[in-house]
């Protein structure tokens, strides 16, 4: 029976996860869960679950943790913040890590569990983009196994022969993510100027978070999918494109040098890559409908609108200068975001934000996690005085 640690459960991407282990108890069991700061839900899924391990991210509300497991009786051990998520990903209760925290605070546990040798399903691209030479070297150390969660690099993951997943001597010539385009595809930019928060997060297809919602609305989700390709399966920039395909039903492709492009294809439902990663090598059922190809009838495919849509090239930008590039890229989005979902920034204002970022700070070499951290911060602060100036 797998075990598993589930960073991230009260995220769609852990309640999916929650929903694909329900279905196979007897292959799965859950150790340990970690939640944001929503202790009630977290106690409810301990009640359910009976991890051995609970992990608030928010150490404040560790005492809270601790006496919500006492009152529902439970054995569940309590901790909190960083180290507490590090011991959830490392330690010797889990075979296998879901990733699933979003943004750059799930950093620093998804390192610790390639270090530790775990099945690693990854859903935090930001990881990747952040520290991708970080993460590839402690995949090395611990000798374990990098699953992704996203739907499109699982395709590409899929596409690629079973023996070999990075693309050299695979004959591969380009790898093609596919998007949506996200709630405003075919939007001119003046139409783009009073989208709200709301709006942003209607995305047409998938159910996500906030976050990751107005990511795929500016297609800066698409941009960090190409950093994260990169780094997942050693790609040149020049070797990865970006397709728009409304219908999200093929989920990405590749392209080999003699003239076949492979593809995989599926309902939009994230619990078909959980389950192909969980499983790996084998297929489990995830309780996901069957394709009806008849009643979808078409499937289309569009350029990218890159003129309106501009944080792709600022991804692809930040991929060329490499180094620290990326890191700021990351972080000047996460703030951005942050404050559009918080009315402080106009929707349009998010790309300003990020390149005026990789302007005003110069790609630099960090080779340890202190100073990649380091220009994290740095990055913030001053994704933070361009959005101060910006409302003034």
């Amino acid at each position: 029976m797998m075990r598993i640690a589930l960073l991230g459960a009260t995220g769609s991407i852990g309640a999916s996860t929650l929903d694909v282990v329900q279905r196979h108890a007897e292959r799965f069991r859950i150790s340990a869960l970690s939640a944001h700061r929503n202790v009630d839900a977290l106690v409810a899924l301990c009640r359910q679950w009976r991890p051995e391990i609970a992990v608030i991210a928010d150490p404040a509300l560790e005492g809270e943790l601790a006496a919500g497991l006492r009152s529902a009786g439970l054995d569940t051990r309590a901790t909190a913040g960083a180290q507490g998520l590090i011991e959830a990903a490392e330690g010797s209760h889990a075979d296998c890590v879901v990733a699933a925290i979003v943004g750059s605070a799930g950093l620093e546990s998804t390192l610790a569990a390639a270090r530790a040798g775990k099945r690693l399903l990854l859903a935090n691209k930001e990881s990747v983009v952040m520290a991708g030479s970080l993460l590839r070297a402690a995949l090395d150390q611990g000798g374990g196994l990098l699953l992704p969660l996203d739907s499109e690099h699982n395709a590409v993951f899929q596409c690629l022969p079973r023996e070999r997943r990075d693309l050299a001597d695979c004959g591969v010539r380009r790898i093609l993510l596919t998007a949506s385009g996200g709630p405003f595809r075919g939007r001119s930019r003046s139409e783009l100027a009073k989208v709200t928060p709301d709006m942003a997060c209607a995305h047409p297809n998938w159910r996500m978070g906030r976050k990751i919602s107005v990511d795929s609305a500016t297609l800066m989700n698409k941009g960090l999918e190409v950093i994260e390709a990169h780094f997942l399966f050693d790609a040149a920039a020049a070797a990865i494109d970006v397709v728009v395909h409304p219908q999200s039903i093929v989920h990405s492709m590749v392209e080999y040098e003699d003239g076949s492009v492979l593809a995989q294809l599926g309902n939009p439902d994230m619990r078909t890559a959980i389950a192909y990663a969980l499983a790996w090598p084998q297929r489990i059922d995830a309780g996901v409908a069957a394709l009806d190809l008849v009643r979808i009838a078409r499937l289309g495919f569009e350029g990218v609108d890159r003129e309106t849509f501009r944080c792709l090239d600022l991804a692809y930008q930040a991929l060329a200068s490499g180094g620290t590039a990326p890191t700021t890229l990351n972080a000047a989005n996460e703030e951005a975001v942050a404050a559009f979902l918080e009315d402080r920034l106009p929707f349009l204002a998010i790309e300003a934000v990020i390149e005026t970022c990789l302007e005003r700070l110069p790609s630099a070499s960090v080779t340890d996690l202190p100073g990649l951290l380091d220009s994290d911060l740095t990055a913030r602060r001053e994704a933070q005085r361009i959005i101060a100036s910006l409302a003034e």
